[in-house]
């Protein structure tokens, strides 16, 4: 059976992918590539050295103007047009909405088929930030969509606010979750080998409960939940009288938020770390206080991978809850910050509840991408 060749078109930096986004187009474009032909347009401000793909994978073009200069690309419209048909191209990919226009540009020119994939909706997204344009995104964003030969959403409450919100078809409108590579949890062993690096590391005692969050921290719904930590949860976990350590990891972290954190009792700052699954493997509880933002928290995918157990808010868990992992993950309703913490004082350490095979068998690369070709117009 041909396997239809894809131009995907990315319109801001994912090499290299340290950020859930950024993964979440890599790893997406790797598994395809090893089934079909995939070359790889990204904007020109990509980093190649580290995580270029191999010629046995996929070719990446640093050729495109980053999407907050995006009107310019239409300067490389006919370059790209006659990339599609040198490389045979059957299928364009736009990655966000924000390309959506070059890509129907590009179907008129080519007349091949285009698929937008989201890793959000992003009028809800600015939405949540106050950005002024929603509004007028909130047309244009459906302008493109309804245009698409296949959309493709990362989650399915996504695709059905966009079929009811916007009356996309349904028979256009897909689910691409978010994905991982393991195949199966930590292991006890091993989460109690990294558990006792974190205490020895820093000179913490064995009974302290270790809590974990990390994200871009200069991402307004991260810092949102920076907010959160310091201001309704640190207190709150103080009064109770536990031993306990929140560990914070990410990058882009605003001055002033890296000097509160490094000066607040009970938090351990790390900033961006070589090893982030020491962190994920090793703490009692992941947390997420989050209330903004669209999409599926790829935070929370890539903790149940690793086997951890979450503390979230009820808009947090979008996504993920369709999964039998109740006894892992633990749901909180919005802005209850008193029950959030008094889920973590009474965490018990101990319980070490198994992630279910569906989980990894539903969300591994191979099956997502594998589901995905299937729903790519022939």
């Amino acid at each position: 059976m041909h396997q239809p060749s894809v131009l995907g078109i990315v319109s801001y930096k994912v090499f290299p992918a340290q950020m859930g986004g950024q993964k979440y187009i890599v790893e997406y474009y790797r598994e395809l590539s090893k089934h079909t032909k995939v070359i790889l347009a990204v904007s020109n401000d990509n980093q190649l050295y580290k995580e270029a793909p191999t010629a046995e994978e996929f070719q990446v073009m640093p050729m495109l103007f980053n999407h907050w200069y995006g009107i310019f690309n239409l300067l490389l419209c006919f370059k790209l047009a006659r990339l599609i048909r040198r490389e045979n191209i059957d299928i364009i990919i736009i990655d966000h909405s924000y390309f959506g226009w070059l890509g129907i540009l590009l179907r008129k020119l080519t007349n091949k088929k285009l698929v937008i994939k989201l890793a959000n909706i992003e009028t809800l997204r600015f939405k949540d930030m106050g950005r002024w344009g929603w509004r007028i995104y909130n047309y244009y964003e459906q302008w493109v969509l309804k245009h698409a030969d296949r959309n493709f959403f990362i989650t399915s409450e996504e695709r059905n606010l966009a079929i009811t919100r916007w009356g996309i078809n349904p028979t256009t409108a897909f689910t691409l979750p978010y994905g991982t590579n393991f195949l199966a949890p930590t292991t006890l062993e091993t989460h109690i080998v990294c558990r006792q690096k974190i205490l020895q590391a820093n000179q913490l005692k064995g009974n302290t409960k270790l809590f974990f969050f990390n994200g871009t921290l200069d991402y307004l719904p991260n810092q949102e939940a920076l907010y959160i930590i310091v201001n309704e949860l640190l207190y709150r976990l103080q009064y109770a009288s536990i031993s306990f350590k929140i560990i914070i990891c990410g990058n882009r972290i605003k001055q002033d938020w890296e000097k509160r954190l490094l000066n607040a009792k009970d938090i351990l700052f790390k900033g961006m770390v070589e090893d982030i699954g020491l962190y994920y493997k090793g703490a009692d509880c992941f947390i997420c206080p989050i209330t903004l933002g669209t999409g599926i928290k790829t935070k929370l995918v890539e903790a149940l991978a690793h086997g951890q157990k979450i503390i979230c808010t009820n808009r947090s868990a979008a996504g993920i809850t369709h999964f039998a992992i109740a006894p892992l993950l633990t749901i909180i309703p919005d802005y209850d910050w008193n029950a959030f913490a008094k889920a973590m004082v009474e965490l018990d350490p101990n319980q070490h509840p198994s992630v279910p095979s569906a989980f990894y068998n539903r969300l591994n690369w191979p099956t997502i991408v594998s589901e995905s070709i299937l729903s790519l117009p022939k």
